[in-house]
């Protein structure tokens, strides 16, 4: 079967994965509006195309946090890859690595930190944090990241109890005994078990975490500080306040908060409430190179994407990852070069329309 689009992936993951297992990647909370609304939002975005640019030479490469990667996107958090593919999160840095860009690596790992950066030593990653009640475990496990190598911190702020997700309620989703929450080996209320020794995933952030743990992380660390899951440009102005290095404007892949924006929706009035202060970047339903052309007309500095990636590893590991990343970086170039963009600093807000469909 030739791959040729995003949806051939989802497609062949959705038959050979285990139903929990493909329920578990591709839920949304409660109705998955949102989820659904994540994609249909970039159908509703027209672009408007500029013509006789000279297009013959496209350069895709872009910085993040002053990084050079060889495209504007990268992967955003998720959990348990090893439901996937064997090598799980190993698999995924290498492909990162092999196509020069970012990898936050999800603190719900089924490798662990150390695994992941022995695989790809010379990878770009970040790592995404949850604070903790138990906050010396939290500074534990920041100050072994920042030894390791990790460039920034993506502190997920949109998760203070987890959202209902009515798939895996009904599943009773289960990690198996044998992969286990590499980040947590002495945790034993993330590592709940059942008698047969299956480990069922519980969220234990504190859902009393406010601004002020933002100043507590950056007083423990010298990693820049993203927040994942900003929606409103009042949350947008606190965090340029707060004096952090980069914002996702997300929903969680509709996984939290069911009927919020989605993400692309929510992107331009984060991006006017910054003023360039900071970065600003986006995920969520992020399917073509058209859409990465869109999210970042609309001024994401880079896109993430989360399912695509799951749907790499359940076709062939790290060389799946890295077709979807080649797929999509080729149908960006194209997007660019069909509108008009040599580079990505000439992509802006002159190349789209909003339209009502």
């Amino acid at each position: 079967m030739a791959m040729v689009c995003l949806t051939d992936f989802e497609e062949y993951a959705k038959e050979h994965l285990p139903k929990a297992t493909w329920d578990y990647y591709a839920a949304g909370a409660d109705d998955c509006c949102t989820r659904d609304d994540n994609l249909l939002a970039y159908k509703r975005i027209r672009l408007r195309p500029h013509v006789l640019r000279d297009v013959s030479q496209t350069d895709t490469r872009t910085t993040v946090q002053g990084k050079e990667i060889s495209f504007p996107v990268g992967f955003s958090p998720t959990a348990f890859h090893c439901l996937a593919w064997h090598e799980g999160e190993m698999a995924t840095a290498r492909a990162a690595e092999a196509l020069n860009t970012c990898y936050i690596t999800s603190i719900y790992c089924t490798c662990s930190a150390e695994e992941i950066v022995a695989a790809a030593p010379n990878g770009f990653r970040w790592f995404q944090l949850y604070v903790y009640r138990d906050r010396r475990f939290t500074e534990q496990l920041v100050g072994n990241v920042e030894k390791l190598g990790y460039k920034a911190l993506v502190l997920t702020v949109d998760v203070p109890y987890l959202g209902k997700r009515r798939h895996d309620i009904r599943n009773q989703f289960k990690v198996p005994p044998h992969l286990g929450l590499k980040n947590f080996p002495a945790m034993v209320e993330v590592k709940k078990q059942d008698k047969e020794g299956y480990i069922i995933p519980q969220l234990t952030s504190d859902p009393s975490v406010t601004w002020k743990d933002v100043h507590w992380l950056q007083s423990i660390t010298r990693l820049p500080i993203i927040l994942k899951g900003i929606l409103t440009k009042e949350d947008a102005e606190l965090a340029v306040e707060h004096g952090v290095q980069g914002v996702i404007v997300s929903n969680h892949g509709g996984r939290q908060l069911d009927g919020v924006l989605a993400s692309i929706d929510a992107l331009p009035e984060v991006v006017d409430a910054v003023k360039g202060r900071i970065e600003v970047y986006v995920d969520g339903g992020i399917r073509t190179g058209n859409d990465v052309l869109k999210a970042l007309a609309l001024g994401a500095k880079c896109v993430f994407i989360g399912r695509p990636v799951v749907w790499g590893l359940a076709y062939k590991g790290e060389e799946g990852v890295r077709e979807v990343l080649r797929l999509l970086k080729d149908e960006f170039r194209l997007s660019m070069a069909l509108s008009g963009c040599r580079n990505v600093a000439e992509i802006n807000r002159s190349l789209i329309q909003m339209s009502k469909l």
